[in-house]
């Protein structure tokens, strides 16, 4: 008699598509400085674009800002409008009146300003020294409407407030002109 002996069939499983063949990656840490250096590259590029070039610092380096950056202060200043004057405003936290400098030449206003700090500690274990520094120098251009004989600074507790008076023909009201029908 003969023997029956089932045997299973194989399961056949459909082979992945084929797709465009890639570049093989390159093992280990190869794959890694490749990759970075790359990535690096195009930074640089990106970084070139701006004005004087931003470089990207080597891994542990201090961050390389543009020459026209360095020592700079960001200051934002608010600029306002009433009936009579136009209002402008800036905070300048750590700098005192006669760090300041506000000039008027032509119709522009000029604030400029710079920042000097220095800070010793010393321990009887340590020593420590550090110094801040930065300028900033903001212009306006200023209306034709301005009385420019009468433009007042004033300064307090690290604010800067400038008042730009208008001339008298600048400040007539408004009058609302009534719509009537055709």
């Amino acid at each position: 008699m003969a023997s029956k002996t089932k045997t299973k069939a194989a399961k056949k499983v459909p082979a992945p598509a084929k797709t465009a063949a890639a570049a093989p990656a390159p093992a280990g840490e190869d794959w890694f400085n490749t990759s970075f250096t790359d990535l690096r590259r195009q930074m640089d590029r990106l970084f070139d674009s701006f004005a004087g070039g931003w470089h990207l610092p080597s891994i542990g380096a201090p961050l390389a800002m543009p020459r026209w950056a360095e020592g700079t202060i960001a200051v934002q200043f608010d600029v306002s409008e009433t009936d009579d004057s136009y209002e402008i405003s800036a905070e300048l936290p750590g700098l005192e009146e006669k760090d300041v400098e506000v000039s008027l030449e032509g119709d522009l206003l000029t604030v400029k300003g710079e920042k000097k700090a220095e800070s010793e500690k010393k321990k009887k274990d340590y020593y420590v020294m550090e110094r801040h520094y930065g300028a900033f120098r903001r212009s306006f251009r200023l209306p034709e409407t301005v009385d420019d004989s009468k433009i007042k600074a004033s300064f307090d507790k690290g604010v800067l407030h400038l008042t730009l008076p208008k001339a008298a023909e600048a400040k007539r009201k408004a009058k609302k002109i009534e719509i009537s029908r055709a």
